[in-house]
């Protein structure tokens, strides 16, 4: 029997659970659902979308944030007043950690992504192409 050595052994980093994940949960049986890393916290995907950003890095940053565009703002907040529109991030909404409302009106944005509500969700944006390093003649390789 032939032994391994290190360069055979594949060690996967285990992400730490995010402590709004548990948010999620009902997303688990959607053959598109993805929760991705991103800037620091958790976006829950769906249907190719991000929706909603877990996020827990303290004010400003700790709550949720419904990715959503501008003309849907008022229509949310009437639904749920507890929303805000983000102080950095102005074009999302921003549900606190601190609202007394958190878990009922957090559920509640978790409901209407499975919904498929179209108020919510943006398409990521496109990556954008790596240019080619240029050689030029008589450069060192």
């Amino acid at each position: 029997m032939k032994s391994r050595g290190a360069s055979d052994l594949r060690i996967r980093a285990v992400k730490p659970e995010h402590p709004l994940q548990w948010l999620a949960e009902p997303l688990l049986g959607e053959p598109t659902y993805v929760l991705k890393s991103w800037f620091g916290g958790r976006t829950i995907m769906l249907h190719g979308r991000h929706h909603l950003f877990l996020t827990v890095q303290g004010e400003p940053w700790q709550g949720v944030l419904v990715c959503t565009f501008h003309e849907h703002h008022e229509s949310l907040r009437a639904e749920l007043p507890a929303l805000q529109p983000h102080p950095i991030l102005g074009k999302w909404l921003y549900l606190p950690e601190t609202a007394e409302t958190f878990e009922r009106d957090a559920r509640r944005l978790v409901q209407l992504v499975r919904a498929r509500d179209p108020r919510l969700g943006i398409l990521p944006s496109p990556k954008k192409k790596k240019k080619a390093k240029k050689i030029r003649f008589g450069d060192r390789l």
